[in-house]
């Protein structure tokens, strides 16, 4: 399943042109200044829809789903790119667009102060239409970067929250500000960042349109996972509108490995396709893998995830089951916890609280 945008670089109107206007949040882990999400937000008000940008005050890369809200008041160094001074406060809106916030948390602690703070105090929204987190310096390919990443962490974090949500990540790596953006590369064509929006905005557009007036844009604890190949605009125009085909997560994804170097007696990772990584449990098989993809050719992935971490209902997790009892019984519809799920619920909450430590 594939469509293209050759067409998307004709006229602005019919790359940014949407029926149906959404209240849409944004978010990364690159920092609400980084040149992709700015140039996305950008894109998403220009095409009619309502947006808000809740995004971490320096660059979170690599902190998944975890939610750490900040203990200090006000920020101890700047912010990225020097645009939010060392002593003003940790949370705060951007000193040129009332939309835009920065926050000192990892990204998921950002998604839910957009939902929980930024929405109720600032915007008067009776729902919450999408998240998007992104697009992301670097690619996020294969169920182990799916976990590892922080744009991917906030995303989900929105799915859990009972709100589609999209997580878009571009080939091109290299964090940079939104003001070094230009209008045109050396080749005459829109820089890499504005590409990816291009791109980016299309999807939820298109999503937007299929979806019957009054419905959810995606099933609850359901997802997107959108990867970008490296787009050449800076340079020539080999790939600058690669298609998108439908993928699973699995199929073809790396995880690391611990090589050890002799010389400096040091540890660094490696690479390696997992046979246990790309086992295709839950997903279509017969789509092809994300990673293989994207590294492939000027294609970029959309795979679907879940929040349902469970194992289907197979005969290969009944098995599981079985070879755990009498241990392990089934509970048959039984409640067997004595603790109602509120009580458990405020224990667990302390004692991850008591564990964490504030940045």
């Amino acid at each position: 399943m594939r469509f293209s945008l050759a067409a998307a670089f004709t006229t602005a109107a019919s790359i940014f042109a949407s029926s149906v206007a959404l209240n849409i949040i944004v978010s990364n882990d690159d920092g609400f200044a980084s040149a992709n999400v700015r140039e996305f937000y950008r894109l998403l008000k220009a095409s009619g829809h309502d947006v808000v940008l809740v995004a971490s005050v320096i660059d979170q890369s690599g902190q998944a789903g975890r939610s750490q809200f900040t203990v200090n008041s006000t920020l101890l160094t700047p912010s990225e790119y020097g645009i939010i001074p060392a002593g003003a406060p940790s949370f705060g809106m951007d000193p040129t667009d009332p939309d835009v916030f920065y926050y000192n948390g990892t990204p998921q602690a950002c998604t839910y102060i957009a939902i929980d703070y930024v929405v109720p105090t600032y915007k008067n929204w009776s729902t919450i239409d999408l998240f998007v987190g992104g697009p992301n310096f670097g690619t996020n390919l294969g169920p182990f970067l799916y976990t590892l990443s922080g744009t991917i962490g906030g995303t989900y974090g929105a799915v859990y929250r009972s709100i589609p949500g999209i997580a878009f990540s571009a080939g091109n790596n290299g964090q940079r500000s939104y003001t070094n953006v230009t209008s045109a590369t050396p080749a005459g064509l829109p820089d890499p960042a504005t590409v990816n929006a291009q791109l980016s905005v299309s999807l939820v557009n298109q999503l937007a349109a299929n979806t019957p007036p009054g419905q959810r844009l995606l099933p609850l604890g359901y997802g997107l996972s959108v990867n970008y190949p490296f787009i050449t605009s800076v340079t020539n125009d080999s790939c600058i509108s690669p298609p998108f085909v439908a993928t699973r997560l699995t199929g073809g994804a790396i995880a690391d490995t611990a090589v050890f170097n002799a010389t400096t007696k040091l540890f660094s990772y490696g690479d390696i396709v997992a046979d246990g990584l790309n086992q295709c449990i839950n997903g279509d098989c017969s789509l092809p893998g994300e990673t293989l993809v994207v590294n492939g050719g000027c294609q970029s992935s959309v795979s679907v995830f879940t929040v349902d971490y469970d194992a289907p209902n197979t005969n290969t997790t009944a098995a599981v089951f079985t070879s755990l009892e009498p241990l392990v019984q089934r509970s048959n519809g039984t409640v067997l916890a004595k603790r109602s799920p509120t009580a458990a619920l405020r224990v667990r909450a302390k004692a991850q609280r008591a564990n964490r430590v504030g940045i």
